[in-house]
């Protein structure tokens, strides 16, 4: 798994007298958390979204309608066009994706082929996908925009997509030398994928079924 380590934050730490007990303090309270971590895996549910978040459980509430239809219109476009053209695995809501400290269920992730082709049956945790897609609600907007995006970042996810069903509206973020960078913010432009070689389309077809309906046809 490859992650981008804050060596200055390590270093700032090294140069406190009190470093030791820091980290002896640290490593305890990683140590519990890991064990409430295992503790999650043991009781996870499919029927519940919950993910796994700096030592939180975090179960979630039921989305409105908006938020539904746009997911499930984007999961159309992708996976039609990913199965289409054989470029991978296309996972919708309860892909639980384990990175180093947290476990995230997306809302819609992609994995290009060299990742899916090492998938098994009966495999329930993922590695760091390709593309994330998160449709933002009042309850996890925060978190799509905070925790989740520094994460995918330093997990090197190479783009991330946040939609706001509400304003019918796309953020598009791409990875650049370790960073992630606005590359598009829009409710009418064609969006093209990064990570989904190919992948073009204009952005209104995420809001709109006949509009989902017929780009598929085209594909």
């Amino acid at each position: 798994m490859t992650i981008n380590i804050n060596t200055k934050l390590i270093d700032k730490i090294l140069e406190l007298p009190e470093a030791p007990i820091l980290i002896d303090k640290l490593n305890k309270a990683l140590e519990e958390e890991q064990k409430k971590r295992l503790d999650f895996y043991e009781n996870i549910s499919e029927i519940y979204k919950s993910e796994f978040i700096n030592g939180e459980i975090i179960v979630h509430s039921p989305v409105v309608i908006e938020h539904n239809e746009a997911n499930g219109n984007l999961y159309k476009i992708i996976d039609t066009y990913v199965v289409e053209k054989d470029l991978g695995f296309v996972g919708i809501e309860k892909i639980l994706i384990k990175l180093t400290r947290n476990d995230y269920e997306p809302d819609l992730c992609f994995f290009k082929k060299d990742k899916s082709d090492t998938f098994e049956k009966g495999q329930n945790f993922f590695p760091a996908p390709d593309l994330i897609v998160e449709v933002l609600s009042k309850g996890t907007e925060k978190r799509d925009r905070g925790i989740k995006f520094d994460d995918y970042e330093k997990h090197q996810v190479e783009e991330y997509w946040i939609v706001d069903a509400q304003k019918r509206l796309v953020e598009q973020y791409h990875l650049k030398k370790g960073k992630y960078e606005l590359v598009l913010k829009s409710k009418t432009d064609e969006i093209k994928s990064y990570a989904v070689n190919g992948l073009k389309f204009p952005i209104e077809t995420i809001f709109d079924k006949k509009l989902t309906n017929t780009f598929v046809k085209t594909i």
